[in-house]
């Protein structure tokens, strides 16, 4: 299977987290992008969360990896962002079925909730899951329907 084009961001207080799952990422042969931030100085994670989530959008990237102190806070102001299901995750299970049945195209990590071990966990078992549609479709395409009427 070909490897696909990851997008990344964080606030400040997922810097450090970002960074780390960057490199691995290249390591496993994703190709990356970095939408910021590029340090640990205080920031607005909203605006980081959107610059990841654009790469999607814009088809530059297949799927988006956003990180914050929680994850919540990233979670929340993506999917504000029409086409985006994004889903906060600490858990392998959750991280793998967000994709396979909610077509789920960002993973949100919170950096001070997980360590980089299990966050590497959640990324490989996010990215290493393909949505299975059937019934599944049924359903992501009632999700869409309520983001086009709200």
């Amino acid at each position: 299977m070909e490897k696909k084009t990851v997008a990344i961001a964080a606030d400040h207080a997922g810097y450090a987290l970002k960074e780390a799952l960057k490199l691995r990422l290249t390591e496993a042969g994703y190709a990356v992008i970095d939408a910021g931030t590029d340090s640990d100085k205080s920031c607005d994670y909203p605006l980081y969360a959107e610059a990841g989530c654009r790469k999607v959008l814009d088809g530059e990237a297949e799927l988006c990896i956003l990180c914050c102190g929680t994850g919540a806070g990233m979670s929340i102001a993506a999917n504000k962002i029409k086409g985006i299901r994004a889903a906060c995750c600490s858990d392998v299970f959750t991280a793998r079925h967000i994709r396979l049945h909610n077509d789920a195209n960002v993973l949100c990590v919170g950096a001070r909730v997980v360590g980089e071990g299990l966050a590497w966990e959640l990324v490989s078992a996010f990215l290493g899951a393909e949505f299975e549609g059937g019934k599944h479709a049924r359903r992501v395409g009632l999700i869409t329907a309520l983001e086009e009427k709200n």
